[in-house]
């Protein structure tokens, strides 16, 4: 009689293949957590190396972990900041430049000041010059009586040596624009020479601004003639003597520079 042979029970065995999504899975979070942290580090350098091994250790090369455009290298943020350390330097440095200008511009127009003062003072002119020093300029206003005739724009003869001593005055200070003004008073001219108030101060200034630049030594560049007529009046034409302080020249020394000191006006007397 044959023998049987016994067999064992047949054993099941469950499906492991999950478990190899399952591992990819969590080697890709942990690859998140580990890029998440590198990107909160101050560290780029070694976030981009990091970077670096996990495209070339979880991916084909494509690049999905570089964000090399994205954050700021340490060489670019040092060049960031010492470029704006610069621009503060360069801009401390043109405000202080600009400071010692202004304080050299007031010396100068004070000196100009004090000389005409001093000239006024010296030739009995109080009465017919006068100087005023602000913040956008130095002005000397010369009353019509000191150069004209009534009606007219040609400077009298002896009148010609005050403006040759101003000319000489400002030839000390070269760069300064200078604008020569006329002024008039509100009475409407009448000669057959003038159509208008607006004609004679514009030929009186033209005509003075002339006598200045026969000084070779100033440059006829830098100065301006205007007329203004009767409409920048200084006193009331209501009177003969606010009639009078209307009718008049004004040569103005310009700043090129704002000046930080106060206003200063003083009249000669």
């Amino acid at each position: 009689m044959s023998k049987k042979t016994k067999h064992e029970p047949h054993e099941e065995h469950a499906d492991e293949s999950w478990l190899l999504p399952y591992a990819d899975l969590l080697t890709l979070l942990l690859a998140l957590f580990i890029v998440m942290y590198a990107m909160s580090a101050t560290d780029n350098k070694k976030f981009e190396e990091m970077s670096k091994a996990f495209n070339t250790a979880l991916s084909t090369g494509t690049g999905v972990l570089s964000f090399n455009s994205a954050m700021p290298s340490d060489k670019n943020l040092d060049k960031g900041k010492k470029n704006s350390e610069e621009n503060v330097v360069s801009n401390a440095d043109k405000q202080k430049q600009k400071s010692q200008l202004a304080k050299q511009e007031q010396e100068d127009l004070e000196k100009l000041k004090k000389q005409l003062d001093q000239y006024i003072k010296n030739n009995g002119l109080t009465t017919l010059l006068n100087t005023k020093l602000n913040q956008s300029q130095l002005t000397i206003t010369i009353s019509d009586n000191a150069l004209f005739a009534s009606g007219s724009a040609v400077v009298k003869p002896e009148s010609r040596q005050l403006a040759l001593a101003i000319s000489n005055m400002l030839q000390q200070f070269p760069t300064y624009n200078v604008v020569v003004s006329g002024h008039t008073d509100n009475m409407p001219i009448s000669n057959n020479e003038y159509a208008s108030n607006w004609d004679l101060s514009s030929d009186r200034a033209l005509h003075f601004m002339k006598i200045l630049l026969q000084n070779p030594k100033l440059d006829p560049s830098k100065f301006t003639s205007t007329a203004f007529g009767e409409f920048h009046p200084v006193a009331t034409n209501a009177t003969d003597a606010g009639r009078a302080k209307n009718r008049r020249v004004e040569v103005s020394i310009l700043r090129k520079y704002t000046s930080d000191t106060q206003e200063t006006s003083v009249t000669g007397k």
